[in-house]
């Protein structure tokens, strides 16, 4: 079962200019493993490159900014199904895992719930080989 995305929602301002520092070295793990596919690249004024899945589009840009600080929220329908799919599609790091967890243990997405304002999210993070984090998270049912 795939996940669906929803809504993309950048952690800065522009989920349309999200900054890598190679964007051909970049565009394959969006393609093979977060299930992305290529929309139309430009090679002015600088690199980019839009993906799209579902309903929502991120930019990925040679613009000098630091794809540490960067990335974006992905509304999903489903945070568990998201979790096989990509793992399925051959994730295999998580940023608490790194260094820190057996190999059994990477077997799990170190789910959490997350508070954004009055609605809670069944989130995970994804960090890119580029350095962009993503968190992935699914609207919970209101108590």
């Amino acid at each position: 079962m795939k996940a669906i995305f929803k809504s993309a929602w950048p952690y800065a301002e522009d989920a349309l200019n999200l900054p890598v520092e190679n964007v051909e070295a970049a565009i394959p793990f969006y393609e093979t493993i977060m299930g992305f596919h290529l929309v139309r690249r430009d090679d002015s004024p600088r690199q980019s490159a839009v993906l799209a899945r579902d309903d929502i589009q991120i930019g990925l840009s040679e613009n000098g900014g630091d794809p540490a600080q960067e990335g974006c929220f992905f509304e999903v329908d489903n945070a568990e199904a998201a979790f096989a799919e990509l793992k399925e599609n051959g994730l295999t790091a998580h940023p608490n895992w790194i260094e820190r967890k057996s190999p059994e243990e990477r077997e799990q997405a170190g789910f959490r719930i997350d508070q954004h304002g009055a609605t809670s999210f069944k989130v995970f993070f994804v960090v890119a080989p580029d350095g962009l984090c993503y968190c992935l998270g699914e609207r919970l049912p209101v108590k």
